[in-house]
């Protein structure tokens, strides 16, 4: 297997990352999928894909701290590298163990919380106890299989192999399907069967990724002569100053959709509402995964180029993963998303009232997913110039005063204007998600103007 060569377009690094992202992506529609359809009447079944939903943001809380995480050793390996730092990638490796080892105590806790204090959350009883089951076992054992593998994934996308990472993506979603499949209606282990399927399938992904990653880095090191040995006086506190920022701009989000859900449970009809918003925030994210994969192919990119000191570079791929994502978003999401909206809804939902609230959401999630995928690709640019703030502030703003207030009025508001709550709350968190794009817009360019003048 050769090196890939140092510096590529934003577009060939990201076209396996959107298939890997797919891919990865999937893991929440099987669950989704499987629980819509275990044996039982409606009510129980719209109740499983409720407790999933409710799982949703602390399951994203736990991928902002991956994210984060993988971020911030992606950029700084990726930028060692570039400068032949060899022996401060090591460091950076060893200190990252650190992180995750605490990060898997983290979310221990949090699982013991959702086993103990489920009842919080004032769903209703068969959903609090479908969730009390799903989000203990998904986030206890998630929590070592989703972590360890950080450190194969930031390896092999500081070499630009993201090939590799499709393939990841490939293994775990295969051996998921199987294991629900299995457990779901061999053994008939329900919502548990679920999610202990999603936590081994896992293992697929990350055994394969090490491997790859283990190939990477023996390269690296036969091949390492000479260059600079210099390291970092504290590892940790580096990688925490990327991972840190980046990690909050995600659990902003998590905590984003834990208020959105608690605000749903007070509504009437609470399970529908909840199994709606679930599907809807879930199709969201899927719609959103090759924008997402830009992001992400942005960051290793964006920080050789920043290393090399070519912010001309970073601003050419930056404006061409902006216009990939108008594209996709006016040509294939809103098609997709308004054509599928009826068989989507009626597939996934079981009671009529759950339906009907999942159509209306659906044909306004363009609009959100449009005007939100700047954000994606404009803070991993910013992370890969080393600079996390702007990221985390811009999301701060979008998730404390603009996305959720807005969501809220939104709910409320509509029916004087002759729209469902569930419609008014996706419009009004789409226009708190376009406010953000637009004035990281105007934060980046200025950045941009003041490096090159």
């Amino acid at each position: 297997m050769s090196q890939p060569q140092p510096n590529r377009s934003v577009l060939r690094l990201a076209a396996p990352l959107i298939l890997s992202f797919l891919l990865r992506d999937a893991f929440g529609w099987v669950d989704m999928v499987f629980a819509a359809k275990l044996p039982g009447d409606q009510v129980a079944n719209d109740a499983a894909v409720a407790a999933i939903g409710l799982t949703g943001p602390f399951q994203f809380l736990m991928i902002a701290c991956w994210v984060g995480t993988s971020n911030a050793l992606t950029s700084r390996i990726s930028a060692a590298m570039g400068a032949g730092q060899n022996a401060k990638v090591d460091q950076l490796l060893r200190a990252t163990r650190k992180i995750i080892f605490t990060l898997v105590g983290v979310f221990a806790t949090i699982a013991a919380g959702i086993w103990f204090g489920a009842e919080l959350f004032g769903a209703a009883p068969a959903t609090t106890e479908q969730f009390r089951i799903y989000g203990t076992v998904l986030l206890l054992g998630s929590s070592v299989t989703t972590f360890w593998s950080i450190l194969p994934d930031s390896i092999v996308k500081a070499h630009h192999d993201m090939r590799s990472t499709m393939w990841a993506g490939i293994a775990s979603s295969v051996l998921n399907v199987v294991l629900n499949a299995v457990f779901v209606f061999v053994f008939g282990w329900g919502v548990f069967g679920i999610a202990f399927a999603t936590v081994l399938g896992r293992l697929g992904g990350l055994v394969y990724a090490v491997r790859v990653a283990n190939r990477h880095e023996a390269r690296r090191r036969a091949e390492a002569v000479g260059g600079d040995d210099s390291l970092v006086a504290q590892p940790v506190k580096s990688l925490l100053t990327l991972a840190i920022p980046s990690g909050l701009s995600f659990a902003l989000m998590a905590l984003e959709g834990i208020a959105v859900n608690k605000i749903l449970a007070g509504q009437p009809d609470s399970t529908s509402n909840l199994a709606a918003f679930a599907l809807i925030d879930r199709a969201g994210r899927s719609l959103s995964m090759p924008i997402i994969a830009l992001g992400v192919a942005m960051l290793p990119l964006s920080a050789r180029l920043w290393g090399a000191g070519d912010v001309r570079g970073i601003r050419r791929e930056l404006n061409t993963g902006l216009r990939l994502a108008v594209v996709y978003g006016v040509l294939i999401v809103l098609p997709l998303a308004l054509l599928g909206a009826p068989a989507f809804a009626r597939e996934l939902t079981e009671l009529e009232s759950a339906e009907s609230l999942v159509r209306l959401g659906l044909r306004w999630l363009p609009v959100g997913v449009i005007l939100g995928s700047p954000m994606f690709l404009l803070r991993t640019t910013f992370e890969g110039m080393q600079k996390p703030l702007p990221g985390l502030a811009g999301s701060a703003v979008r998730a404390v005063l603009l996305s959720v207030p807005l969501g809220f009025a939104g709910l409320i508001l509509a029916p004087r204007v002759g729209l469902a709550p569930i419609e008014g709350l996706v419009l009004g968190m789409s226009a708190g998600s376009g406010l953000a794009s637009i004035g990281m817009w105007i934060w980046i360019r200025a950045w941009f103007g003041r490096c090159e003048g």
